[in-house]
């Protein structure tokens, strides 16, 4: 597409009447533009959900720097440029936040004591039960309910309850390197 063809003309002016304060106008750009912003986001980022959120941020920026958009440029380009500084600011910030996290990790005191290990190993047996089981396991053997209430709460039939808890302390026990 050319930035100097009809369509550009017409971008141009909706950004000129939303730089004078029409918010309809602006909203306009947004629905002619909005597909190929958020497809070029979705491309770049690794998270889709991220993506989204970077063409929200995308947008709320170009309205407020709609100034700094040259008369003759292409809207779209001007668009996808705002949006690429956005997701490399995101991605600096995650860059930033990785290196912040393994200092910690480096500088941090040591927990490695057989209780540790324990809590690590219990979480770990945990996470790899079924959700129904895993969720059992919390209720009866964690928060200390009845198979009955388990039941209930689950929407399950208490002899489920009871063989799931009985699976579930099996494989804590063996987590924890016990016998059951």
């Amino acid at each position: 597409m050319s930035s100097r063809g009809p369509d550009n003309q017409a971008d141009q002016a909706l950004a000129q009447a939303a730089r004078a304060g029409s918010s309809r106008a602006f909203a306009e750009l947004v629905g002619r533009h909005q597909s190929a912003v958020r497809g070029f986001l979705r491309r770049v980022c690794r998270d889709e959900h991220e993506a989204e959120d970077l063409a929200q941020e995308t947008f709320l920026t170009a309205w407020t720097k709609l100034g700094t958009l040259k008369a003759d440029a292409s809207v779209r380009s001007w668009l996808c440029g705002l949006a690429w500084r956005k997701a490399l600011t995101a991605q600096r910030g995650r860059a930033r936040s990785a290196a912040r996290d393994r200092q910690w990790l480096d500088t941090r005191p040591a927990f490695d004591t057989p209780a540790a290990r324990d809590q690590v190993a219990v979480r770990q047996a945990l996470s790899s039960l079924p959700d129904d089981q895993r969720a059992v396991v919390a209720l009866c053997l964690a928060a200390d309910w009845s198979h009955a209430e388990a039941a209930e709460a689950l929407g399950l039939p208490v002899g489920t309850v009871k063989s799931h808890v009985a699976r579930g302390r099996a494989k804590l026990l063996e987590a924890m390197g016990e016998t059951p």
